[in-house]
């Protein structure tokens, strides 16, 4: 049944073993209540395991778990805003200085597309300049990864968590790879060692027991989804 359930999300067996190895580690560290595929509060971000551990008179400490296969897919979410955003600029410096020296050379680009010609766009990308194409190539990239692969930086930004854990096989664990501020969790043997130690990251109690919220939720629809196949799997008797 589990190889059904994993199958569902299109999930790789190795990415689905991580998980679990998280969902057991946590689980020896005290955290109590865990989930998988736990949707997180303040953002669209959905952990891979997440974790509640209860204290006694606090409102207890959460933890979230990413698990990564591989390299791609680990410098995907592993941007650093700031010093994306100061390379942009610098980009966009270059492009100004770069298309007003190709106006000059090429007054003949204007498309027309404007009732006054000082206000026409000028279609530079039909010149073949090598250098104005692999600068807009880069300029592309970079507001990508701006926008779309900053996932680590936002998670402890939102205070989504108190710890933040990396989970990724030992081959794929280099020092320069782990987020900033996360621990790492390296898997051998199939068992996870902490091979980095997290910082700690103070979070609301409000957005802790939210989270502990998301957790029951995501526990919820997991048992959900297994009585479903179940019941599938027994009327098929």
């Amino acid at each position: 049944m589990g190889a059904r359930v994993r199958g569902l999300h299109g999930e790789t067996a190795q990415h689905a073993r991580l998980k679990e190895l998280a969902f057991l580690w946590a689980q020896a560290q005290g955290f109590s209540a865990c989930a998988m595929e736990v949707s997180l509060p303040k953002c669209r971000y959905r952990a891979d395991v997440a974790a509640y551990r209860w204290q006694r008179k606090q409102p207890g400490s959460t933890a979230i778990f990413e698990c990564k296969q591989a390299f791609c897919d680990l410098r995907r979410d592993n941007c650093h805003s700031e010093a994306t955003r100061r390379r942009l600029e610098v980009i966009c410096q270059r492009r100004q200085v770069l298309e007003a020296r190709l106006r000059a050379h090429y007054p003949h680009l204007s498309n027309g597309d404007s009732l006054f010609p000082e206000f026409d766009s000028q279609n530079f990308i039909a010149i073949g300049h090598r250098g104005y194409a692999r600068l807009m190539r880069e300029l592309g990239a970079l507001q990508n990864r701006l926008y779309d692969c900053t996932k680590f930086e936002k998670l402890i930004r939102y205070r989504c968590a108190n710890l933040f854990f990396i989970v990724l096989p030992e081959q794929l664990f280099r020092e320069s790879e782990v987020p900033v501020g996360w621990g790492a969790l390296v898997e051998s043997n199939d068992t996870l060692t902490l091979v980095r130690k997290p910082i700690w990251h103070e979070a609301t109690a409000a957005n802790r027991l939210h989270v502990l919220h998301r957790i029951a939720v995501a526990g919820t629809r997991t048992v959900n989804r297994q009585l479903q196949f179940q019941a599938g799997e027994g009327f098929a008797i």
